[in-house]
């Protein structure tokens, strides 16, 4: 059976394109709240995973030994523009642990912000690492190597002692097998598991209430939600949907998006997990998608709900200024 539409776009008055995709919520319990589409069909979360990634480094001290501050634990968590901020953000980390740029492993790459890639030009400079939109992640991979008195080298390397101590995390938080046979490489070069997006609610959930995971990844979850609620730039940045949604909803949500479509949330004062993947991979629709799921579940004031739909319901615009279209949720959505 094919999923459902969940996102369609318009264009004057009539549709032009639909998205289908899955999504779930999960309480913390492991029980179904909310699913449509095919539920067990196992995903790559990507990027989506990366607050659950951070988790050893703050559960076992090692944030705390080497003096990183809520802005930097943000960062680990980051799908980042590369812009100036989270350059500086993710060498500081850097300096904590006692290394640089020439450590990271994730490659390197233009900023996605046309802001930040046209200040970098204009001054002469080409992007490094740092730019990289997962730097913070694997500047994080890498203090957590030396807390570990691990040389940092190949930290990407599934068979490393950092992606080990990861994997353990994931799949106690997920409940999924992460093995070889389910396991790709992301863009930034580590180790990628597909699970199904029952699993990938499951752990948000988990995360966002703390039950059913230990005392010390409680209080990791916790200190992690905080400090990017605390911190929303650092999440994203300029103009991004993880960003707008935290400066609205600070500490009762923690929205993180994945790529290929996926993106996942937890709702801690209900104990909700959610995770959607979009069949074609749009972000545009997965965006959409998961404002509506917010706006459903969660009891918001004016100023939250005006905040939240309008990510719910972009409007699209030429270049010229003109109001063009919109996208907005389809039916099997609008009817939860």
């Amino acid at each position: 059976m094919d999923n459902p539409f969940l996102v369609e776009v318009k264009r004057g008055g009539l549709v032009e394109s639909r998205h289908r995709g899955a999504l779930v919520v999960i309480d913390a319990d492991g029980g179904s709240v909310l699913s449509l589409g095919a539920l067990e069909y196992r995903v790559f979360p990507r990027s989506a995973v990366k607050a659950l990634q951070t988790m050893p480094l703050v559960e076992s001290g090692i944030a705390d030994k080497f003096g990183l501050t809520d802005e930097e634990i943000a960062l680990a968590c980051a799908s980042h523009m590369g812009e100036p901020e989270h350059v500086a953000v993710a060498s500081s980390i850097l300096a904590k642990a006692g290394q640089d740029a020439g450590c990271l492993e994730c490659g390197a790459h233009w900023p996605l912000g046309e802001a930040a890639t046209r200040g970098l030009a204009a001054k002469g400079g080409q992007p490094s690492a740092l730019h990289n939109n997962c730097s913070g992640k694997h500047a994080g991979f890498i203090c957590l190597a030396c807390g570990l008195d691990e040389d940092p080298k190949g930290y990407v390397k599934a068979g490393h002692r950092v992606q080990q101590t990861v994997r353990g995390t994931l799949e106690e938080m997920t409940g999924a097998s992460h093995t070889s046979d389910v396991m790709g490489i992301d863009g930034c070069s580590i180790p990628t598991y597909a699970m199904p997006l029952s699993a990938l609610a499951f752990a948000f959930a988990k995360f966002g209430s703390g039950h059913g995971i230990s005392g010390s990844a409680k209080a990791a979850a916790e200190r992690i939600r905080r400090a990017v609620a605390a911190n929303p730039f650092m999440i994203a940045g300029t103009g991004r949907f993880d960003t707008k949604a935290t400066e609205v909803l600070r500490e009762r949500a923690f929205v993180k998006v994945g790529a290929e479509g996926v993106y996942c949330a937890a709702l801690p004062e209900l104990g909700y997990g959610i995770a959607l993947k979009i069949d074609d991979g749009a972000g545009r629709a997965a965006e959409v998608a998961m404002a509506n799921v917010l706006l459903h579940f969660l009891d918001m004031g004016d100023t939250e709900k005006a905040g939240i739909e309008a990510l719910a319901r972009p409007v699209l615009k030429n270049w010229n200024g003109i109001e063009v279209g919109s996208i907005r949720a389809a039916e099997a959505l609008v009817s939860l």
